[in-house]
């Protein structure tokens, strides 16, 4: 499993945990040093199931600079989300759970890593 994680992050610092006291090999991608490419990031979408947008953080200051919160939420606009993620990495919802079954999750909840660790068994 992968896990793209921020170590200032309570969220992601908790999930490693988990995957810890639970045995789950995983390894760690620092995504705001090693952001991910445009492929990488709508791979992570489709994986998810869900739209750029569903996963942006919007409390960002940088979210605020570009004004997220105005931008259109359509297939037209996908690609333009995509991209302000790709080139501000601290939009991207974290921590988020690349599982070896091809699944994805946004792993900020105790449902979803117990199902990380489910899905690692």
């Amino acid at each position: 499993m992968d896990v793209w994680y921020n170590p200032s992050c309570s969220k992601c610092r908790a999930a490693a945990q988990r995957l810890d006291v639970a045995g789950v090999g995983y390894r760690l991608r620092r995504y705001l040093d090693q952001p991910p490419t445009a492929a990488e990031l709508d791979d992570v979408l489709q994986r998810l199931g869900q739209q750029p947008w569903e996963i942006a953080r919007l409390g960002e200051p940088v979210a605020k600079e570009l004004g997220l919160h105005h931008w259109p939420r359509d297939e037209g606009s996908r690609q333009r989300w995509i991209d302000a993620m790709v080139d501000h990495p601290k939009l991207i919802q974290r921590p988020i759970l690349l599982l070896d079954d091809g699944r994805a999750l946004v792993g900020r909840t105790p449902e979803a890593l117990d199902e990380a660790v489910k899905g690692s068994a």
